[in-house]
C-alpha cells in the first residue's frame, strides 16, 4: 500500500488558552474507502512522537507507517471494510501547525511564541478535518499512549460524533511519576545551550538534549523483561554495553525527525490532561457519552499501568457504559500496542464489526421509522 500525505489549511481555530490560531495547517492520510452511508470511518490516533503516517509505504520516502501492522487489508482496522484517517497533531512537526511553522505576522517560525495546545485543542482540530472530509460521526476513534487520551477526549467532547472509543494503553490523567519523566526530557532539552530559548531555526539545534530526552524516554516504553531479552549485560564493543549502543542510537535517530520545541509542548499538553478536572470524580466525566467503549492494557506497561486503565473502565461502569476491557499478556512493556499486535489486533476486529452492525440495525431503523 504506497501512502502520501496531505495537508489541508483552515482559517483558524480557537484554542482553550483563549488564543485563536491563524491559519492552521493539518497534515493527514486516509486508506481504504469510504462507503455511500460514510458511516465506516475509523479515526487512528498517535501517541507522542507519531505522525499522520500511519500505514503504508509513503511514496516519497519508503517509510512503513508506525501502526502498519494494525491498519490495511485484513489487520485489526481492516481497510477492505473501513475508512481509515489518520493526522498529525496539533503543535506537531511533522507537517501540522507547530512551533517550528511560520508565524504570518513575523514571516519567522513561531518557536516559544507558538501559544499553548491542550489535548482537546488537538481534537477539536480533529473534529475540523473529518467534517472537511464529510464525516459528521465516525465509526470509533483509537490510538495508544497519547493517542489513548485523545480518544477519551473524543467521546467527552464530542458524543454524538462517534460510536466507538477505542483507548488502548492510555491513563485519564498522568500521575506524579510519569509528569517526572517528561519533565527530565524538557529539562535535558532546556539545558543545551543550542537551545537558546527556542529560537534555535536555522541556526544548530538542541540535538545533545533532544537524543537525551529521547534516551529517557525510550527506557520507559521498554519493559524490564524486554531489555534483557534484547541486551542482557552483552557488551558491544569493550567500552560499550549494547543498551548504551541502542539508547544512543535511538537518540540520534530522534533528533532527525523530531523538533524539541513540538517535544516541550507536546509533553506538557499530555501532562495537564485531566479527564477529573472540573469534575468531582473520574465517573462523573463519562456523563452524557454515547459511545461504546474497548479498553486494552499490557500487563508489563510499567509506564501506563494496566491499574489506569482499570480505573477508566470502573468510571465507565458506574455510568452504566458499555465497556470491555482486556489487559492483555505481554513483555514488551509500554511499546506492546505497537508491536504485540496479534491478540490486539483480534479484539479490535471483533469490536469494530460488532459496533458496525449494531450502527448498521441502528440506522435502518431510523430510517425504517421516517
Amino acid at each position: 500500500m504506497i501512502t502520501e500525505t496531505h495537508i489541508v489549511q483552515f482559517d483558524s481555530i480557537a484554542l482553550d488558552c483563549g488564543s485563536k490560531l491563524a491559519p492552521v495547517d493539518v497534515a493527514y492520510e486516509t486508506y481504504g474507502e469510504l462507503n455511500a452511508r460514510k458511516n465506516n470511518a475509523v479515526l487512528v490516533l498517535h501517541a507522542f512522537s507519531g505522525d499522520a503516517h500511519a500505514a503504508g509505504t509513503d511514496q516519497s520516502t519508503g517509510a512503513i507507517g508506525w501502526w502498519d501492522s494494525m491498519i490495511g487489508p485484513g489487520k485489526g482496522f481492516d481497510t477492505d471494510k473501513y475508512f481509515v484517517i489518520s493526522s498529525n497533531i496539533l503543535g506537531g512537526c511533522r507537517g501540522t501547525s507547530g512551533p517550528g511553522s511560520i508565524n504570518p505576522e513575523t514571516g519567522c517560525p513561531y518557536a516559544m511564541s507558538f501559544p499553548p495546545v491542550t489535548i482537546p485543542d488537538m481534537v477539536r482540530l480533529q473534529k475540523m478535518l473529518t467534517e472537511h472530509l464529510g464525516i459528521e460521526r465516525l465509526l470509533a476513534v483509537s490510538g495508544g499512549s497519547m493517542g489513548a487520551m485523545q480518544a477519551l477526549q473524543w467521546a467527552l467532547a464530542y458524543p454524538d460524533a462517534v460510536a466507538a472509543s477505542i483507548p488502548i494503553a492510555g491513563t485519564a490523567r498522568h500521575s506524579p511519576q510519569q509528569i517526572a519523566f517528561n519533565e527530565v526530557g524538557r529539562q535535558a532539552i532546556m539545558a543545551d545551550l543550542d537551545w537558546n530559548e527556542g529560537d534555535y531555526y536555522g541556526k544548530r539545534p538542541p540535538a545533545r538534549g533532544l537524543a537525551v530526552a529521547r534516551m529517557v524516554g525510550h527506557i520507559t516504553y521498554m519493559s524490564d523483561e524486554s531489555m534483557r531479552e534484547k541486551f542482557g549485560r552483552r557488551l558491544r564493543d569493550q567500552d560499550q554495553f549494547e543498551v548504551e549502543s541502542y539508547l544512543r542510537y535511538r537518540g540520534s535517530q530522534f533528533v532527525d525527525r523530531f523538533d524539541a520545541n513540538s517535544y516541550l509542548y507536546i509533553t506538557k499538553a499530555m501532562d495537564y490532561f485531566d479527564l477529573t478536572a472540573g469534575r468531582p470524580s473520574l465517573s462523573a466525566a463519562f456523563d452524557g457519552v454515547k459511545s461504546r467503549f474497548l479498553v486494552i492494557s499490557f500487563s508489563s506497561d510499567w509506564l501506563y499501568p494496566s491499574y489506569q486503565s482499570l480505573d477508566i473502565v470502573r468510571a465507565l461502569r458506574g455510568r452504566n457504559c458499555d465497556v470491555a476491557y482486556c489487559d492483555l499478556p505481554s513483555t514488551y512493556g509500554h511499546d506492546a500496542f505497537l508491536v504485540h499486535v496479534s491478540d490486539q489486533a483480534e479484539l479490535v476486529r471483533g469490536f469494530l464489526a460488532s459496533t458496525f452492525r449494531e450502527r448498521a440495525s441502528s440506522e435502518q431503523a431510523v430510517r425504517g421509522r421516517s
